[in-house]
Formats: C-alpha cells, sequence, structure tokens
C-alpha cells in the first residue's frame, strides 16, 4: 500500500499524505479525482519523465487523399467600396493524429533513399569507391554524405507540418497529387504516458507531491467557506491557512519543475 500503482492507491497515498485517518479531509471523492487528473496533465505537459519521443506510422488511404485535394469555405470578404468580393478557402491537408501525442517534431521524407537505382549517386559511390573497406577514408565518405544530404534538403526540402495538441490533426503542407493510397508516412512526436498502462508513474515523487497539494488546497479552499466555525471540543476550522499553505507548496514545486524536470522548449516544437 506504501507504493502506489493504481489510481485508487494513488488517492490514498494522498490523503494519508495528508492526515487521513487521523484527521478528516473534507475532499468529496469526484473533487479529489478532478485534482489527479490536473496533476497528471500537468506532469505530462512538462514533466520529461511524463512523456516518450516516439516513432509513428500511418499508413495513408483514399478518403485522406480526397480530403487533403478539397478545400473549406471560410468566409466572404468585401472591401470598403463595396467593388469586389473574396472568397478565401482552407485546404484540408490534414490526417487524423492520436489524442497522446503532445508535439510532432518532424515527418520523414518520402525520397527513396535506398540502394536499389542503379544510378544513384550513393549508390556509385559505394560501388565504385567503397569496394572495399580500405580502399578510401571513412572520413571522406562521411563528408560525402553530409553533402549530398544537404544538397537534399536544399533541392527538396522537408514536408512542412502544422500540428497543435488540441485539433489532433497534422497538416502536411505538401503537393497532395503525387501522393498515393496506401503509402506510409512516419513522423518524430512526443507522446505522453498513460498511467493505466505505465504504472509506475503513480510512484513518481514529483506527482506524488503536486497531487497532493493540489488536494489540499481544494480542502482548504472548501473550509474557508465556513471559516471562523467552531467545532465540537473547541476546534476551529482555519480553511484559509490550509489553502494558503498548499499554494505556496504548489509555487515551489512549479517552480522545481522549471529548474529540473522540464524540457528544452525548442524541442517540442514542430
Amino acid at each position: 500500500m506504501a507504493t502506489p500503482n493504481t489510481r485508487d492507491t494513488f488517492k490514498e497515498y494522498c490523503l494519508r499524505a495528508l492526515g487521513k485517518p487521523v484527521i478528516e479531509i473534507n475532499v468529496d471523492p469526484d473533487q479529489i479525482d478532478d485534482r489527479i487528473d490536473e496533476a497528471l496533465q500537468y506532469f505530462a505537459q512538462y514533466h520529461y519523465d511524463g512523456i516518450e519521443r516516439m516513432y509513428l506510422k500511418y499508413q495513408i488511404t483514399s478518403a485522406d487523399i480526397t480530403r487533403a485535394r478539397s478545400n473549406n469555405n471560410l468566409t466572404q470578404v468585401t472591401d470598403v467600396d463595396s467593388s469586389t468580393t473574396a472568397t478565401w478557402k482552407e485546404a484540408k491537408n490534414y490526417i487524423p493524429i492520436p489524442t497522446s501525442v503532445m508535439s510532432v517534431v518532424k515527418v520523414f521524407p518520402f525520397t527513396d533513399k535506398g540502394m536499389q537505382n542503379l544510378f544513384d549517386v550513393r549508390y556509385q559511390l559505394r560501388l565504385n569507391d567503397l569496394y572495399d573497406f580500405s580502399s578510401t577514408s571513412v572520413l571522406h565518405y562521411q563528408m560525402t554524405m553530409q553533402h549530398l544530404d544537404f544538397l537534399d534538403h536544399i533541392l527538396v526540402g522537408e514536408i512542412p507540418i502544422r500540428h497543435n495538441q488540441h485539433q489532433n490533426r497534422l497538416y502536411l503542407d505538401m503537393d497532395w497529387q503525387t501522393v498515393s493510397a496506401d503509402e506510409f508516412i512516419v513522423i518524430e512526436c512526443y507522446r505522453n504516458l498513460d498511467p493505466a498502462t505505465y504504472v509506475d508513474i503513480w510512484n513518481d515523487i514529483f506527482l506524488k507531491k503536486y497531487a497532493t497539494q493540489l488536494i489540499k488546497k481544494q480542502w482548504g479552499a472548501n473550509l474557508s467557506k465556513f471559516q471562523g466555525v467552531q467545532m465540537l471540543g473547541g476546534v476551529v476550522l482555519n480553511g484559509e491557512q490550509i489553502y494558503t499553505q498548499a499554494q505556496e507548496e504548489l509555487n515551489k514545486l512549479e517552480e522545481q519543475m522549471q529548474l529540473a524536470y522540464e524540457l528544452p522548449p525548442m524541442h517540442m516544437i514542430g
């Protein structure tokens, strides 16, 4: 019971940290679940152990291609003197993406970089200059491959992408006329961890502290509605003090998150 590995054991751990069963914690079970969900959301959003770097593949369907080649009519705009009316359109060039994906870093290019093309310069380089592993310098080969990759990046480029985690869509700003059904795309992304699958999340030291303080803050907010009420035995409820203490601890934990556990923001930009 000391090591939480489910939602229920995690909930009991937080309540015991606040004094249960010695002290009655005046928080509704639904409020506790809300605070735990809030803690999990914060943990996945900012903690490097709340997400994982993933490579996901998706098979493009004919319905995706049909949708991507169509448009949405957004608005009709009339100029100042009402002589011209323009209709703006938005391309529906997106594919659905799992809700667990937090950020998409890149889409791997469709170009074939295998060595099956006899006239490919990489194929010829390996055929003529690397017929054995001592005929040329590996440094020369590495520099040549980097130069070819740079030329490919300049002349062909990467697929422009747009992604927002609340849309559950990945926009691919490319020429969909060249895409065929049943082709696969591979993306590099960050995905949040599901605590139902990876149960060790419930035992994370930061998550336990953060969720406990969120529940404590809710407890203080509930008691503050009855400030100054005297209970049996002369005990006076002091919800405002509990609320203030919890908020101070939350501020410290969130500062610690930014300094010690948060990934650099540029790593999450796609």
